[in-house]
């Protein structure tokens, strides 16, 4: 088995995938590096996509580990294309992928950049408020919601990153879910902001001039020994970006943003005053 080693955003989402097999059929790395006569350093770089490999090396992983059907075929066909450094996902399973995705990005980040144009960060996102944007586009919202807010255990841990939310003021004008769903949402994210890994500033409304934030939200992963990744969602697709001179252009964008939000404290007690605004009208 063979591959190379430049963490391109598909590979990292297939060894995601394959990492999800191997625990569901209940085998340790090491025993199925055994049972495949190859190295366990070779499975790990797989899983964490250290390592592209080839679709018959995942055939022969996912026939190991007994996954058949659609499963099967999905992940074989995933693996064909899996080295480019940008990858834009619109197939039919984009969603349930896009969100094993995003939480691999999530468990592995130093430093996320997450800036939000039109709703609030999934990460700072509280469960009636994921509830009103998941319930209108998806049959598993339960589910879909559990995962939107398990995710910001990312953000608890004790070796957690460095999380960065530039949101637009537009965002937290917006009562999406009802006015009580979102002041209970301005709640949350003043108090996340005390959290020493979390940062919030907000991007005024009624600028005169254009800025990055006005072509759409997008979130920077940052990783301590990989390149950038960055992550662009549209209507019906999404995607994945690694190129060196696509990362640089949203790295910059970033940069520009952080100059033209308000302060954190300044940010924090303007969410203050929204919140209290709409309690009112709640």
């Amino acid at each position: 088995m063979a591959g190379n080693n430049e963490h391109p955003p598909k590979a990292r989402a297939l060894g995601a995938e394959l990492r999800e097999c191997r625990i569901a059929a209940g085998v340790k790395q090491r025993e199925l590096a055994n049972q495949l006569d190859v190295s366990y350093v070779s499975i790990s770089r797989y899983e964490t996509g250290a390592r592209t490999p080839k679709p018959e090396d995942v055939a022969q992983i996912l026939a190991t580990l007994g996954v058949v059907g659609a499963k099967y075929d999905e992940l074989v066909d995933m693996a064909r294309d899996a080295d480019q450094p940008n990858w834009l996902d619109t197939s039919h399973t984009g969603i349930r992928r896009e969100l094993t995705t995003l939480i691999e990005f999530e468990r592995t980040a130093q430093r996320i950049t997450d800036v939000a144009t039109i709703v609030i960060p999934g990460l700072l996102q509280t469960s009636g408020y994921a509830r009103a944007i998941l319930g209108e586009t998806s049959n598993d919202v339960d589910a879909r919601v559990a995962m939107r807010v398990g995710r910001r255990d990312a953000l608890m841990r004790r070796d957690a990153p460095e999380f960065v939310a530039l949101i637009w003021e537009v965002a937290l004008r917006e009562p999406l879910g009802g006015y009580r769903t979102m002041v209970d949402q301005l709640h949350h994210i003043t108090a996340m902001a005390e959290r020493p890994n979390i940062t919030v500033q907000i991007l005024p409304a009624g600028s005169t001039r254009w800025h990055p934030a006005h072509a759409g939200s997008f979130i920077l992963f940052n990783f301590p020994k990989s390149a950038p990744i960055v992550h662009v969602e549209h209507f019906h697709s999404t995607a994945f970006l690694h190129r060196e001179k696509d990362v640089l252009a949203y790295e910059a964008a970033t940069t520009t943003l952080q100059q033209l939000a308000m302060s954190p404290e300044d940010s924090v007690g303007l969410i203050a005053k929204i919140r209290d605004e709409m309690e009112g009208q709640a």
